[in-house]
């Protein structure tokens, strides 16, 4: 296994660029972990809080599932600390090795990647207006992260992890919130572009504004912005979320892949 990557790993995850999205993203940056055959194995830690990302082909062999347990295991990831986003058929094999292990592994998350190439514009109609977030923004942004990472669960951190990320997406750009009638910011939503795509995330409503729609206006706004910049907008959504998932595809998202994540359970 080679410690870097090179144009044989992106043409590999071309392959299922939806569902691995945001390791051909990754892979950019430094990485704490980052290890390539260059055909049946890319492995990729970036750093705490992050789940570790396993790319396997779909032809792979229980071979190259071992390899891959066995790379995680030389790395003391198996520590019940840390999560492994993968296909499902090397979920199965990291699952039924660690249990012959004494380990308990199992789905943490089961995860649908939908693309969106035609949006759908919605009929419904809500108060308020789309509102592009800026640094005056910042402590309110603070706690739309901070809120979304804790009840998702998803790559939680303390609060000066969720300040670094809240400026992070400022600077970037793309980030925006719902204000209600009365001026209040009640949603968030931002696209992260990458080559031809941009990912949809931080999709967020306060608690006592959900299942009024704000939430579906906005990232049918941010997906239209996303498209008008020239990107395929795609985002990740929790499989087992059916309300959240016909709303996306109420907007024309359309499901292209899924994937899982492990841990500890």
């Amino acid at each position: 296994m080679d410690n870097f990557v090179d144009d044989r790993d992106f043409k590999l995850l071309d392959n299922d660029k939806y569902t691995f999205f945001v390791l051909k993203k990754i892979l950019g940056f430094d990485c704490k972990i980052k290890l390539s055959d260059h055909e049946k194995i890319i492995f990729c830690f970036s750093c705490e809080p992050f789940p570790v990302w396993i790319w396997t082909p779909d032809d792979a062999t229980e071979d190259d599932y071992k390899k891959a347990y066995e790379i995680a295991k030389e790395y003391e990831l198996l520590d019940g600390k840390h999560n492994f986003n993968v296909k499902y058929e090397l979920a199965e094999y990291f699952i039924s090795r660690a249990a012959k292990e004494g380990e308990d592994l199992g789905i943490v998350l089961n995860m649908f990647a939908y693309d969106c190439l035609n949006p759908i514009a919605l009929t419904d109609e809500v108060d308020g207006s789309i509102y592009e977030c800026t640094s005056d923004d910042l402590d309110e942004l603070i706690e739309f992260e901070a809120m979304f990472h804790e009840e998702t669960g998803v790559d939680k951190t303390d609060y000066e992890g969720y300040r670094k990320l809240a400026q992070e997406h400022i600077d970037e750009g793309n980030l925006y919130f719902w204000k209600n009638a009365e001026g209040k910011k009640i949603a968030s939503c931002r696209f992260a572009p990458d080559g031809d795509m941009a990912s949809i995330g931080l999709v967020y409503t306060l608690p006592e504004y959900r299942r009024k729609h704000y939430a579906e206006h906005l990232v049918y706004q941010v997906t239209r912005k996303a498209e008008a910049a020239g990107f395929v907008p795609m985002l990740y959504t929790n499989a087992d979320y059916e309300a959240s998932n016909a709303c996306y595809e109420k907007i024309g998202y359309v499901l292209r892949g899924n994937l899982c994540s492990i841990g500890a359970v």
